[in-house]
């Protein structure tokens, strides 16, 4: 198939290129494999799992993973030589898909590089600080509840409960949560229950029983474990999204300025606002670097 100059231009250039990283290996890799003399290193398969990992068996584990990863590089090493000696398969397709991997890999690269950068322990502390100071005040009810279909029913399990049997037991006996081990529903706000369930929970004291309360699953009886002002978590308990958030933010940051200071010429509109995520604003559409 016949194609124009620059594209054929273009196409030399990515050969020698992918010419110059088959030939350059990492100064402290371990060489697996080598392929007409073009090595294969223990970096390449990290790479390569990155890449093929999720595509795998689950019971492909350990070296019959990296054993699998080995022998797709060595396959994928002759099939690039090929391609590279084949000039004539250098088509405009392959030529533009490239550039597109070549682009990504680099970006990735960026983004990584921010966000290793962003998310120091200093930045993810006054993160946590900040958030931790806007946090307002806020109740938390521990509570159980025993769940059955009708007002009757509900009006037995209270008369048992308020007689002394034990909640769990009647709970594990008659409720239809399937969901509440012996009716535990953990803490909870406001506003994480239907409103006329949290209205009756959240006037019950400590250790008190409510009467049956209707919702829109049924009819309830709520006993009171305890209650609370909610806590701020501690720092470690959240720090994986302290560092995710700190890190997207600087991506998002870097991003914007880069199409600030950019000429963009588009040669179609632009959708409206309303129509979806910017695709281009880091709004969870892009790929984050790691």
């Amino acid at each position: 198939m016949a194609f124009n100059p620059p594209v054929r231009a273009r196409a030399a250039a990515i050969a020698l290129s992918v010419a110059a990283l088959f030939a350059a290996a990492p100064a402290f890799a371990k060489t697996l494999a080598k392929v007409d003399g073009l090595e294969i290193t223990d970096d390449d398969v990290k790479i390569a799992l990155e890449d093929i990992g999720p595509t795998l068996p689950e019971q492909l584990q350990g070296p019959q993973r990296d054993a699998y990863a080995l022998d797709y590089l060595i396959d994928m090493k002759l099939a690039a030589k090929k391609f590279i000696a084949d000039k004539t398969a250098a088509t405009p397709e392959i030529v533009h898909k490239t550039d597109y991997y070549k682009d990504k890999v680099l970006m990735e690269a960026l983004l990584g590089g921010v966000a290793k950068t962003a998310a120091s322990d200093a930045a993810m502390h006054k993160t946590y600080d900040d958030a931790a100071k806007a946090q307002k005040p806020e109740e938390e009810v521990h509570a159980s509840h025993i769940l059955v279909e009708t007002e009757d029913q509900a009006k037995d399990v209270e008369k048992r409960l308020k007689a002394g049997e034990d909640f769990a037991k009647v709970a594990t006996e008659v409720s239809k949560d399937p969901g509440s081990q012996g009716g535990d529903l953990g803490w909870f706000t406001k506003d994480r229950m239907v409103p006329e369930f949290a209205d009756a929970a959240f006037k019950l004291k400590k250790g008190e029983i409510s009467e049956p309360v209707k919702s829109q699953f049924g009819w309830h009886v709520i006993r009171l474990e305890d209650k609370r002002t909610k806590e701020f978590p501690p720092f470690d308990e959240v720090k994986d999204q302290i560092s995710n958030y700190v890190a997207q933010k600087a991506q998002t940051e870097l991003v914007m300025n880069l199409r600030k200071n950019a000429k963009i010429e588009r040669t179609e509109p632009a959708p409206d606002a309303d129509a979806g995520p910017d695709a281009g604003a880091l709004g969870g559409m892009m790929p984050m670097g790691k």
